[in-house]
């Protein structure tokens, strides 16, 4: 938390140096290849990760997120054509907010289910409770072990919402009030919260403990990313061009 914290202040001791922010956080150590901005780019990324595990013959399995307006791009449609066509081993995970920027789901596609268009090349699509972590957890290991074992991809909708603006200072008046009000009751977190301690998994106590924890780390990353340096001005040319460019050219 404390390099993504650094990340999103563009400082120096951010997972990508300060240059990613908020799209383009990266951690090749874990697994973590990064988002760009460009919408729909990540599920022809995502091909190249499935195909590199593949061919290496590794039991990794890449997971892909998107959103729903996302669907309606070339890329997208290439991506699981292709995928399907050589079974790799990808879980293309759509998290359905119900809104392309200010634009209803309703109005940017002709179907309820993005998990229908999972049919067209061949590949199981579900659609779950985005909110339920349980569901969740359910059809992802059965995912993940469909393309361990060579199966190919799923197509995983995940049905959410997105309780705030597109982005900061967007009011979100396009949303009814309605709507917003019966999402908001969904929240994840006290859901799961509740099926603990109903299942004496976890305690009132327990749950408060871990509330206090994780407000506890949040505080120390921004603390660390307040103390952090931000970048010099001549790193404006480094990590521009990949470790074997470079030493080609100094060559």
């Amino acid at each position: 938390m404390k390099f993504m914290m650094a990340e999103l202040c563009g400082k120096v001791t951010g997972y990508c140096k300060g240059k990613g922010g908020s799209m383009h956080i990266a951690d090749r150590d874990k697994g973590i290849l990064g988002a760009n901005g460009i919408v729909g780019a990540g599920h022809d990324i995502a091909l190249g990760a499935g195909l590199s595990a593949q061919y290496r013959g590794t039991d990794q399995v890449c997971v892909c997120f998107f959103g729903d307006a996302s669907t309606n791009q070339g890329t997208f449609h290439e991506a699981l054509n292709m995928a399907s066509i050589f079974k790799l081993p990808i879980v293309f995970v759509c998290e359905n907010n119900h809104y392309g920027i200010s634009m209803s789901s309703d109005r940017h596609m002709a179907i309820k289910d993005v998990a229908d268009r999972g049919a067209a090349y061949g590949i199981p699509g579900i659609a779950v409770d985005g909110n339920d972590v349980l569901a969740i957890n359910e059809a992802a290991v059965e995912a993940v072990a469909r393309a361990r074992k060579g199966q190919g991809p799923t197509l995983l909708e995940c049905k959410t919402y997105r309780w705030r603006g597109h982005f900061e200072g967007d009011p979100g008046s396009y949303k009814p009030k309605e709507e917003q009000e019966a999402w908001l009751k969904k929240d994840p977190i006290p859901r799961f919260a509740a099926f603990l301690k109903e299942n004496n998994i976890l305690t009132e106590d327990d749950l408060a403990a871990l509330d206090a924890q994780v407000k506890t780390e949040l505080a120390e990353a921004i603390l660390f990313a307040d103390e952090s340096p931000i970048p010099a001005p001549e790193s404006v040319v480094q990590d521009i061009y990949s470790d074997i460019v470079e030493e080609v050219r100094v060559r």
